[in-house]
């Protein structure tokens, strides 16, 4: 099966990234034809690497290099928060049209199962399948609505694991759209690009259960209390698909000590080795 994946990031993010595809390649159940494009905006320092580690598990390299295009001068950006992480969301402006649907992972998920069922999932129409934490915390759901002025949409979703229509983004994304909603929410944008994908998209997203899909690592105990004990850590490891290192704490940092630590530095380790 052909599979396209899609990251965006700069030179700080390309062990992480490998980390990833690395995760990706040991748990396939199939044989599947990787093509891998990487948004960055200029050419990656380590580009060559990136290429030979791809060749290596018969994976194709792409990279997307925006250059000088300006489209995103005016977003917020941040050291936490770079201009690279708006770029999903006009990335039917620089795909092939031949691609018409793509996985975008941030780089600090980890596999540990087949994805396969994700990636062959019927979008029905839909711009995107994404998972909400909305089991975890509904009072955030409300408020971001609010904050966000869409009440359509079902929850707010993480754009960290992305399944992108691109067909139907081709006809409904523009340019236009993005840059007024962040010139009417500047000031109530606090994770910019996908505060933009909840406010303009949200209720265009097919949702995906997050506890298989993007496992917020952080809330353990709470995805233990909502399942009454069923999704502990046996059931994640035989069951999870995507877990997610969400917030300021990453998994390849000295002093993280996280639940998951070992497992991510477990591929961290491979990969590097690879």
């Amino acid at each position: 099966m052909q599979i396209n994946l899609l990251f965006s990031i700069d030179d700080n993010f390309v062990e992480q990234m490998k980390t990833t595809l690395f995760s990706i390649y040991q748990n396939a159940a199939y044989e599947h034809h990787f093509t891998i494009y990487v948004l960055q905006k200029k050419l990656l320092k380590q580009t060559e690497e990136v290429k030979e580690f791809c060749k290596r598990w018969e994976m194709e390299y792409i990279p997307l290099v925006i250059g000088e295009d300006r489209l995103f001068d005016n977003a917020p950006i941040s050291s936490r928060y770079p201009e690279t992480i708006y770029y999903r969301l006009m990335v039917h402006k620089y795909l092939p049209k031949s691609v018409n649907k793509i996985l975008y992972l941030d780089a600090d998920v980890l596999c540990i199962n087949d994805f396969s069922s994700l990636y062959e999932l019927d979008l029905q129409g839909y711009l995107y399948a994404a998972a909400s934490h909305k089991k975890l915390t509904n009072v955030t759901k409300m408020i971001n609505q609010v904050r966000l002025k869409n009440y359509e949409a079902e929850g707010y979703y993480n754009s960290g694991v992305l399944l992108i229509n691109l067909a139907k983004a081709r006809e409904e994304i523009q340019a236009e759209d993005i840059f007024q909603f962040i010139e009417d929410n500047q000031y109530n944008l606090l994770l910019p690009d996908q505060d933009i994908l909840n406010g303009l998209y949200g209720d265009k997203i097919l949702p995906i259960p997050d506890e298989i899909y993007n496992y917020d690592v952080r809330k353990n105990a709470t995805y233990d209390t909502i399942s009454r004990g069923e999704w502990d850590l046996n059931w994640v490891i035989c069951n999870n698909v995507f877990l997610h290192f969400c917030g300021k704490e990453k998994p390849w940092q000295e002093k993280y000590r996280g639940r998951y630590a070992s497992l991510y530095k477990y591929f961290w380790y491979k990969s590097a080795r690879a």
